[in-house]
């Protein structure tokens, strides 16, 4: 009751009154990261805040039956965000529950239940994410620049400033969310583009990294082009990454910052780095949830003449060869996340992993400074990350230390749906890096 309580104090009926909204979006994220939503007037408001706008969990990738009752997604009214491009409409991230209890197996609640766990040592987690995109043809069949041809075309400004009017606003919007945006550029591949803001604490940085996608697609559409966050969508160009950068904090404190350590680094940040680089493998079928997203890592070099992607769990200090980079004192990036990866196990994942980490004391032992690209056979001790999505999945129904941070219970839900899925492309396809990305992967993953 006292929740309800604090949730209705922010009574969103009065707030639509201020801002003018006309609409809701009542959102959810399923497990394959799909944004799910319910059109709500605002005349309606007030009752679904209460009791929640109802969906049927199995018409989504959610583990539920026909047979099940309904579930209610409950709004937080802290994520509300006014659509900057369409103001009459207001999006809310949601909390799923069913028959008066939360789902366990739906990635907000995932996350925040490791949150809870990770607030009774009195730290949170701040993050922030590096969400790459390509623009192409609606069609989904090539870059939308045919312009864009440099070899190496990474911070192309020609390629940047012809793409300006959507770079433009979809920067202008993120500026009047009071995202605090610092930075555009072209990326690695030809038509690929990185858009950067302010870290936070890691449930905002998630509800907005779902926002985010949501917003380049749509903006994307009104500019006669199409956004994928697809891990590969080409076979001859530098992926799709999402990078994330960790750090822990106790109130204005950052608890992984030492000043004087040769990274910066306090016990503590390699304690949870090292649970992280213990649980990577289970850990990729939530980073690196898709059949495509297997052709991003462990990849040959592309175009540009580097993947920019890992293939061996390793850290360094500021070398972008390694799964983890720590290019400043206090936090370090994970290099592994794909731009399929769901927003809220993205984050859900790496608390899990560092809490092992943190809990049993995990070493990560020395950092490495070489080129890992072309010297990874100096180091065959190393494992591997995996080849395949069935191997990610293997690791995964392993993991001890997985299942106990989620339930085993939600584990086994999410590798039964990501069966399914295989078994679908497995009658139709075969999974083979060395060969063309198959039209079921196009199908299935530019929009994720």
């Amino acid at each position: 009751m006292a929740k309800l309580k604090k949730i209705m104090e922010k009574k969103l009926s009065k707030i639509a009154k201020i801002k003018k909204i006309k609409y809701f979006l009542i959102s959810f994220v399923d497990l394959f990261g799909v944004l799910r939503s319910k059109l709500v007037p605002t005349r309606a408001i007030d009752e679904m805040q209460k009791n929640g706008a109802g969906f049927a969990g199995f018409a989504t990738w959610l583990d539920m039956t026909p047979a099940d009752t309904d579930m209610f997604a409950i709004p937080d009214p802290d994520s509300l965000i006014q659509l900057p491009w369409n103001k009459e409409v207001g999006w809310l991230a949601s909390d799923l529950w069913m028959s008066g209890h939360p789902v366990k197996a739906s990635p907000r609640v995932m996350l925040k239940e490791q949150i809870k766990k990770l607030s009774t040592k009195n730290l949170i987690m701040k993050s922030g994410v590096e969400c790459e995109y390509f623009l192409i043809t609606p069609d989904g069949t090539k870059i939308s620049d045919e312009k864009d041809t440099q070899s190496k075309p990474c911070y192309d400004q020609s390629a940047l400033m012809r793409r300006y009017d959507l770079i433009k606003e979809i920067c202008d919007s993120m500026i009047e969310l009071g995202w605090n945006p610092y930075q555009n550029d072209h990326e690695d591949a030809n038509g690929q583009f990185e858009m950067n803001w302010d870290y936070t604490d890691c449930l905002t940085t998630a509800d907005r990294h779902v926002f985010f996608k949501f917003m380049v697609k749509s903006l994307a559409e009104k500019h006669n082009l199409r956004a994928t966050f697809m891990p590969k969508p080409f076979e001859n160009l530098t992926g799709n990454g999402c990078h994330a950068h960790i750090s822990l904090w106790d109130g204005k404190e950052n608890k992984f910052l030492e000043i004087g350590e040769k990274l910066g680094l306090s016990r503590m940040a390699y304690n949870f780095l090292g649970g992280i680089m213990k649980c990577a493998q289970p850990l990729s079928s939530f980073f690196n949830p898709t059949i495509n997203s297997y052709r991003r890592i462990n990849a040959p070099p592309t175009k540009s003449g580097a993947s920019w992607s890992p293939s061996s769990i390793s850290y360094s200090g500021n070398n972008r060869t390694h799964m983890i980079r720590v290019p400043d004192p206090g936090r370090f990036e994970l290099r592994l996340m794909d731009g399929s990866s769901n927003p809220y196990l993205l984050q859900a994942g790496v608390i899990a992993a560092g809490l092992y980490g943190l809990n049993n004391k995990i070493d990560p032992g020395e950092p490495l400074s070489c080129n890992m690209y072309t010297e990874y056979k100096k180091y065959p001790d190393l494992k591997k990350l995996p080849e395949k999505i069935e191997d990610s999945l293997n690791e995964l129904n392993n993991s001890k230390e997985i299942k106990e941070a989620f339930g085993e219970d939600v584990i086994n839900s999410f590798i039964k749906l990501k069966n399914m899925e295989i078994e679908e492309f497995n009658k139709v396809e075969t999974f083979d890096k060395t060969r063309k990305i198959t039209d079921w992967e196009k199908q299935n993953t530019l929009d994720c």
